[in-house]
């Protein structure tokens, strides 16, 4: 299916229909497309606060969509994205799939409004036996009034949000961990960065006890990758590692989940998908800043070697783990990874996971739990492009006293606290296995995969973390 493509220049086909921006106080502008009695219309209904107008003609529509304004630029830009997304509605009644865009307000929201509305008509068709009736995509938005390179730059983020959508919304049963492999070489291949696996054989040498204790019940062999972005002109001495967790199908192992939260355990790799996702957005836009990626991959399922409660892991660092839950897997794998990315002597480690039912119960699917050891500064430009991305964050403490939940009768610590506060512990238990590096971890469980839409966010995967981090890692070292 074709996919909506932002560009600067109009094609054959997007010289017809217009989309104008405005706000309710600056309609004069109007009078240059409009006529007068349209003009006349659009004041009175203003009146009645109406927002989107359609104005017919031989050739294709005319639309005006008047924008909320706010105070907050970050709320201005969100209102335009749910704008975009909402015009699809009026686009698609008129079966119009190119369009211009065209701002006459006093901000100029275009790049925003063309991100929510591209961002809204994505869509999973691959396994409908007649995709191209349920096809009902915009193809073109051509914007007038913004640059040829912002506009090519965002384009190449929308296009990688779709991209971790898209690994994400895969169907276990043609998204198993050597599918992930080697969808992951075949991406790196064809956006430009570099990708090498790690096979089972070469984790055992490793003695990476996490990810292969809980690979042991699958039939399908685990694997390691690693990612790799390195520009000539990367402005970070050391550089950024990301870590994903790549659990591509979630049973909860022997600690086996309820049908009713096993139906979407797919997602539980949008982790892994998101970074793999940025790498294609830093590459595709040559960001100037060295990159590294490590998502730890397998299924968590069960078979006659499962690894069971009560077990104990050797993990990769040599620290021994007392297994509580099977179904608190993740921490396990990541726990591996973090260890890993000692190598590098990184600058920073970021890790993204659908980690906790407790961060969902905390926030809801509006924002993500995040912590870690980085410096407050860090920590503000990380909120900053929360705000930006309107993929929010909220911190939560890491304080000692949540050591003792992870204290163990057999082991070094367990893999699971107590009842309360399951997203702090999880990341205490992650902090046990963090080196001398600053570090984050995100706690993307809620808005990772959505049971209805949300506006643009469309339903299943929605792709978090790919336009936080890529705005994060643009202004952190622009």
């Amino acid at each position: 299916m074709k996919r909506v493509q932002l560009t600067a220049t109009p094609s054959e086909t997007s010289s017809g229909a217009l989309v104008i921006l405005s706000q309710k106080d600056a309609l004069d502008p109007l009078e240059s497309v409009l006529n007068a009695n349209e003009m006349a219309f659009l004041r009175h209904s203003v009146e009645l606060d109406s927002h989107t107008f359609c104005f017919p003609r031989a050739a294709a529509p005319i639309f005006v969509r008047l924008l909320k304004h706010d105070k907050s630029p970050a709320i201005c830009e969100e209102n335009a994205r749910i704008a975009g997304n909402a015009m699809l509605r009026e686009l698609r009644h008129y079966k119009i799939t190119a369009i211009r865009l065209r701002n006459i307000g006093p901000e100029n929201l275009s790049l925003a409004f063309a991100e929510g509305m591209a961002l809204g008509s994505y869509q999973f068709l691959k396994y409908f036996s007649k995709p191209e009736q349920k096809e009902k995509n915009l193809t073109e938005i051509c914007l007038e009034d913004a640059s040829s390179a912002s506009i090519a730059e965002l384009n190449d983020v929308i296009q990688a949000v779709f991209l971790a959508r898209d690994l994400v919304n895969e169907p276990y049963s043609h998204m198993d961990a050597p599918r992930l492999a080697e969808s992951t070489l075949e991406i790196a291949r064809a956006h430009g960065f570099q990708a090498n696996i790690l096979d089972k054989a070469q984790l055992e040498s490793m003695q990476m006890g996490g990810l292969l204790a809980v690979n042991k019940g699958s039939t399908m062999p685990p694997c390691f990758c690693v990612l790799e972005w390195k520009p000539e002109a990367a402005r970070n001495p050391k550089p950024v590692v990301l870590v994903g967790k790549g659990v591509v199908y979630d049973t909860g192992g022997l600690s086996l989940k309820p049908s009713e939260a096993m139906d979407y355990m797919k997602c539980d790799m949008a982790g892994g998908a998101a970074v793999i996702g940025l790498f294609c957005a830093a590459a595709a836009n040559k960001l100037p800043v060295h990159l590294i990626g490590l998502i730890p991959v397998t299924d968590n399922v069960v078979g006659h070697q499962a690894f069971a409660p009560g077990d104990v892991v050797r993990m990769y660092s040599g620290a021994t783990v007392e297994v509580v839950n099977t179904d608190a897997e993740g921490r396990l794998l990541l726990a591996d990874a973090l260890h890993y990315a000692r190598q590098y002597d990184p600058e920073l480690v970021i890790d993204l996971a659908t980690l906790t039912g407790a961060a969902v119960k905390a926030l809801g699917t509006q924002a993500i739990c995040y912590m870690g050891t980085a410096s407050q500064a860090m920590k503000a430009s990380l909120e900053s492009s929360g705000w930006a991305t309107y993929e929010r964050l909220v911190e939560f403490p890491l304080w000692k006293e949540f050591e003792d939940e992870l204290k163990s009768s057999i082991a070094d610590l367990k893999n699971l606290g107590g009842s309360n506060a399951g997203m702090i512990t999880a990341g205490k238990f992650l902090e046990h296995f963090v080196g001398e590096y600053s570090w984050l971890h995100l706690d993307i469980a809620g808005p990772a995969y959505l049971r209805s839409a949300n506006a643009y966010r469309t339903k299943d995967g929605t792709g978090v973390g790919v336009r936080l981090l890529y705005d994060f890692l643009k202004k952190q070292y622009a």
